[in-house]
């Protein structure tokens, strides 16, 4: 077991009713069953289904959420953000320019 950390932002925030939490166990996907068994909330359940997580800083895909964790992880929560997306090739400037701490890639308006 290691300590994971859950740190919901936005409408997560707003479900979990806290900022941060930390669980003791062997993958994200257990930490975020405790998160979830912790509250009953169909709410919160939801917002967990919807949202996108970051581990230690990098996208993790479904997989990646059941890999075994050895060390202490840092597991960011975000929840679909209101704005939509550009579509493609419609007005993008610099289409791999990165969005701030999020792994993805977004086209700028001009």
């Amino acid at each position: 077991m290691v300590l994971i950390s859950l740190y919901y932002w936005a409408g997560a925030k707003a479900a979990a009713g806290v900022e941060m939490e930390r669980f003791e166990a062997e993958t994200v996907t257990q930490a975020l069953d405790l998160a979830r068994e912790q509250r009953s909330d169909p709410q919160f359940d939801r917002v967990l289904s919807v949202s996108s997580l970051l581990v230690d800083g990098l996208v993790v895909t479904a997989e990646g959420r059941d890999e075994v964790r050895r060390e202490l992880v840092r597991v960011e929560i975000l929840p679909p953000f209101a704005g939509g997306s550009v579509p493609p090739n419609r007005f993008r400037s610099d289409p791999f320019r990165p969005m701030s701490g999020a792994g993805h890639y977004v086209g700028i308006s001009m």
